[in-house]
């Protein structure tokens, strides 16, 4: 989900790369779920997302449609993000369904990936700004991480490894596949927003069909499934697009 702010104005002006230390320590969120709840559609589920939860619930896209998770448009696509308010509850207060009453996560360990960088977040900087910034030491990087700096109640600013933090298998792995996702999110959207009404729900419903309402196979391993329905993707739109006369 792209946000439309200043950095300067939500970040410690800092770019953080999993090997620093960030100040995002908060006492084990003991006694806080603050961001837990009045999430809103904020929690956007990514691909990577969508097979942890599979794996770790036993539960598929079907399975956790209207009760978990919703759909909206997010960008020019349909995007699937956890529902804070339950229509079937109406008693029930506004949270993520995973909230468990004791005020913790009941799939912490394998909780999104937004929910893993809170209060840090993604940046996709233009290249002459990470080289004003840190030079060869953010060499290579399509994205950096940033403090959001208002967002966090419970933050005692105690200092944390990012990796650590993150908690996320084979990180080198995922932020490969992160980089990507938002490259393809960032074009198919754009692509999607010039096709004709009818073309364009097709192309959506098309995607969110294949990387995850699809279920995806929890004893392999999940990259290699991602490339290739992003090639199977890429392929079958291509004719699409140039039919409309675009590439």
């Amino acid at each position: 989900m792209l946000r439309d702010v200043d950095i300067e104005e939500i970040s410690d002006g800092k770019f953080y790369l999993p090997d620093d230390m960030a100040p995002t320590g908060c006492g084990g969120c003991a006694g806080c779920s603050e961001c837990c709840r009045n999430t809103g559609d904020s929690i956007i589920l990514d691909p990577y997302d969508m097979y942890r939860l599979t794996v770790g619930i036993h539960r598929t896209f079907t399975d956790m449609i209207e009760k978990q998770i919703e759909i909206r448009l997010v960008d020019g696509l349909i995007l699937p993000n956890l529902m804070e308010h339950d229509e079937t509850q109406e008693d029930k207060e506004d949270g993520c369904p995973f909230l468990g009453g004791d005020g913790r996560c009941t799939i912490h360990a394998f909780r999104p990936s937004f929910c893993r960088m809170f209060p840090m977040g993604r940046y996709y900087p233009d290249p002459e700004e990470l080289r004003q910034k840190g030079g060869q030491r953010f060499s290579g990087r399509t994205f950096v991480y940033i403090l959001q700096k208002e967002e966090c109640p419970g933050r005692t600013g105690t200092p944390v490894l990012l990796r650590d933090w993150l908690d996320t298998p084979d990180l080198d792995a995922y932020e490969k596949f992160a980089a990507d996702w938002h490259d393809f999110l960032r074009t198919a959207g754009q692509k999607t927003e010039l096709l004709t009404g009818q073309s364009a729900d097709q192309m959506r419903r098309y995607i969110l069909q294949v990387f995850y309402v699809q279920p995806y196979q929890t004893g392999q391993d999940f990259y290699p499934q991602y490339a290739a329905r992003r090639k199977k993707v890429r392929e079958t739109l291509a004719p699409v697009l140039q039919a409309q006369g675009r590439n």
